[in-house]
Order: C-alpha cells, then sequence, then structure tokens
C-alpha cells in the first residue's frame, strides 16, 4: 500500500510538473486535478500550498491602513471573466467582492463551472483606482447589456488583486 501511495505521490509530482513546463509555453489554461484531503484541486498559474490562507474577514483587518499586502487569501469565487477566463471576482463578504486579475495575463481560469466554488489565490492586494474605460470593459467581458454598460459613468476605488497563483477546489 505504501509503495503505491508513493508511486502515486511521484506520478502527481512529475505530471504537475510537466503540465507546468507546458503551460509556460501555452497562453491556454491548464490544470493539473490532485486529489488533497478528500478533496480534489485545480491549479493554475503557480502551484501553491492552500494553508495558511487568510479568510475574508482577516484579510480586510490586515489590509486596513494599507496601500498593498503581500498574502494568501481564501474566498468563494462570484464569478469569472467569461470571454477568457482572465479574471474573477471573490466574495469577501457582506455584499462586497474584490477583482482578481493574473500576474502578466500568465495563466487564466475556466469560463464558466466555478462560480460558488472555494479559491485560495496567492499574490498582492492592492488599492487601484478603475477607470471608467476599464470598467466598462469588464462589463463587456461579463456580457453585461448596452444599458449596464451606459450606467457605468464614474471611477471605482477598491482593493483588488494581483494573483500569481490560484486553487480552486472541487
Amino acid at each position: 500500500m505504501r509503495k503505491l501511495l508513493l508511486a502515486f505521490t511521484l506520478f502527481a509530482f512529475y505530471a504537475c510538473s510537466q503540465t507546468a513546463e507546458n503551460s509556460e509555453t501555452s497562453n491556454e489554461s491548464t490544470a493539473p486535478e490532485m486529489e488533497v484531503e478528500s478533496i480534489a484541486v485545480n491549479y493554475y498559474g503557480d502551484t501553491i500550498e492552500t494553508e495558511g490562507a487568510l479568510l475574508p474577514e482577516a484579510f480586510k483587518a490586515q489590509m486596513e491602513g494599507q496601500d498593498s499586502l503581500e498574502l494568501k487569501l481564501e474566498a468563494t469565487i462570484n464569478e469569472t471573466c467569461k470571454m477568457k477566463g482572465c479574471w474573477m471576482t471573490l466574495d469577501m463578504g457582506n455584499g462586497e467582492q474584490m477583482r482578481v486579475n493574473f500576474k502578466d495575463y500568465g495563466f487564466f481560469v475556466p469560463k464558466e463551472g466555478v462560480s460558488g466554488k472555494t479559491a485560495v489565490i496567492q499574490g498582492v492586494a492592492y488599492r487601484d483606482t478603475l477607470s471608467v474605460d476599464y470598467l466598462r470593459h469588464l462589463a463587456e467581458d461579463r456580457e453585461a447589456t448596452p444599458q449596464e454598460i451606459a450606467a457605468i459613468n464614474e471611477p471605482e476605488v477598491s482593493v483588488n488583486f494581483e494573483a500569481t497563483g490560484v486553487v480552486i477546489k472541487e
């Protein structure tokens, strides 16, 4: 039994390293799936550990008074970019959400099927002002109506996140 477990573990690490090498040369999102503590997980970007991730309330407390903060966060996915999977939003509680972009546009997450799932992200949270043009672009990505897009007429100050790695738990 131990030999079988060792062989599986070695195979999984080999498969992950091969996928990571292949994803560096491709703009397509590949996600190795591994089972950790009976939970299937998919990795995007850098392979990261899920332990030590802050929950939204602890994140907000640490972010208070900061312009930026490097950390790991665990939250529920609200939505992803329907065009390419090049961003996602996370539920931060109390009706708030946070936009997550991916470092250097280097990887993407699935366009569908992950809303409501738990994500662990690692990278940098930062305060930013999003321009009207950018907010309209994001609205187009989520397939908003022309009326909804036209109604965007003020910039938005928010906390955003640039992720270097994402884990989506199944």
